[in-house]
């Protein structure tokens, strides 16, 4: 947990992706929607692509290597408007981050992979805000 929060605390209005379409502030608009799905706070249904070919591609994105870069994006969390202020954007992230220590969401399913365990969950939270921030050299 240490580790992305001092990775996110280097982010500023000036750090421009090394991929991909969003700006810094999208971002964390984007990993700030994650966190909130991933901590039970949004709920989403579980797209029909998903319950086909979701637990395939989970097995596949859990491995040990990094995500690829510009891997398709769940609809409900592409942002294309500005998202947030970048100081209020990374207070919110991290703030959502530290929910982690006294995690529990037996009810989560996430809207590709479907229903995951909480080590699951947990792998794919920190793959996920592990991408974004290499994708800013964070």
């Amino acid at each position: 947990m240490d580790e992305l929060i001092n990775r996110i605390n280097t982010l500023n209005e000036n750090s421009k992706a090394q991929w991909g379409k969003m700006n810094v502030s999208q971002m964390l608009k984007h990993c700030t929607q994650f966190e909130e799905m991933a901590l039970g706070k949004n709920k989403y249904k579980q797209s029909l692509l998903g319950k086909v070919f979701g637990k395939m591609a989970l097995k596949d994105i859990l491995k040990d290597a990094p995500l690829k870069r510009n891997l398709p994006t769940v609809p409900a969390f592409k942002v294309t408007e500005n998202g947030l202020d970048v100081a209020v954007g990374k207070k919110k992230w991290i703030d959502l981050i530290k929910g982690y220590e006294h995690f529990s969401n037996d009810d989560f399913l996430h809207p590709f992979f479907g229903k995951m365990t909480v080590e699951q969950i947990g792998h794919w939270a920190y793959k996920h805000a592990d991408h974004h921030l290499s994708q800013f050299n964070a």
